[in-house]
C-alpha cells in the first residue's frame, strides 16, 4: 500500500511539473510575439529627419502666401545691423511682398546675410552674402519668384523698401523674395516706378540707412566693409 501512495505521488507531481514547463513555454512564446509586435510598430515610424519637408517652389508659393497673410497682424521689422538698426512698415495692400518678407523674417533668413550692393546716393540692397550659410538657407525654404505688384499707387520716394527683379531667365520681372532694395534719393528715384514692387518704407533709422550707403564700396557695389545684418525681428 505505501508502495502504491508513493507511485501515486510521484506521477502527480511528474504532470504538475509538465504542465509548468507547458506555461513557461507559451508565456514566453507570447512574450516574443509581443515584443517582436512593439518592434515593428516602432520601425514603421518615420523619424523627423526622415518626413519630407515642405519646400516652396514656383507651382505652391503664391497659394502658400495667400494663405499665410490671412492671419498675419503685423506690419513692421526691426532690422538692426552692424551700423545700428531701422524699422520698416510693411504695406497691408501688397500682400504676397509683405507676407514674404514676414515670413523670411521670422525664419531667420536674414539674420547673418549683408548690405551686399550700395549704389552711393541711390540705393541700398540686402538679403544676400558670400557665404555658405545663405545658399544653405535659401536650399531649405525653396526656391521660387514673386510677381510684380507695382499698381497699388507707391512711388519710389526716399526710404521705400522694394523688391528687385532676379536675373535669371526673367522676361517678366519676377521678383527676387531673397532680397531688398531701399531708397536713399531724395526725394525719391522714379524712374523705378511701374519696373519694382514698392512694399514698404522706412519709418525710424533712416540715418542709419544713409550710413550704409556712404561705406566705401569696390566693383559691382560691392562695400569693402561688410555691413551685416544681425538680426531682423517682427515687431508685435
Amino acid at each position: 500500500m505505501l508502495l502504491k501512495k508513493i507511485a501515486v505521488h510521484t506521477i502527480l507531481l511528474l504532470f504538475l511539473a509538465g504542465c509548468g514547463d507547458s506555461t513557461a513555454k507559451k508565456q514566453t512564446k507570447h512574450q516574443a510575439e509581443s515584443t517582436e509586435k512593439d518592434t515593428t510598430q516602432t520601425n514603421s515610424i518615420e523619424s523627423p529627419e526622415e518626413e519630407e519637408k515642405f519646400l516652396l517652389t514656383e507651382e505652391n508659393a503664391i497659394d502658400f502666401f495667400f494663405e499665410y497673410q490671412k492671419d498675419l497682424k503685423v506690419n513692421k521689422v526691426k532690422l538692426t545691423t552692424s551700423l545700428g538698426s531701422f524699422t520698416v512698415e510693411l504695406y497691408d495692400n501688397v500682400p504676397y511682398h509683405k507676407a514674404n518678407f514676414i515670413f523670411l523674417a521670422q525664419k531667420g533668413y536674414f539674420d547673418g546675410t549683408q548690405f551686399h550692393r550700395i549704389v552711393k546716393n541711390f540705393i541700398i540692397q540686402g538679403g544676400n552674402a558670400d557665404d555658405k550659410a545663405t545658399p544653405e538657407k535659401r536650399r531649405k525654404i525653396g526656391r521660387y519668384l514673386l510677381p510684380p505688384d507695382t499698381r497699388k499707387g507707391y512711388k519710389h520716394h526716399r526710404g521705400t523698401l522694394s523688391m528687385p527683379s532676379s536675373e535669371i531667365n526673367n522676361p517678366h520681372m519676377l521678383a527676387s523674395p531673397y532680397e531688398f532694395f531701399i531708397v536713399v534719393t531724395n526725394p525719391g528715384s522714379y524712374h523705378l516706378d511701374g519696373e519694382y514692387t514698392p512694399f514698404g518704407k522706412v519709418i525710424q533709422g533712416m540715418d542709419v540707412v544713409d550710413k550704409i550707403n556712404q561705406v566705401r564700396v569696390g566693383k559691382g557695389d560691392w562695400p569693402f566693409q561688410n555691413v551685416y545684418i544681425e538680426k531682423a525681428e517682427v515687431l508685435e
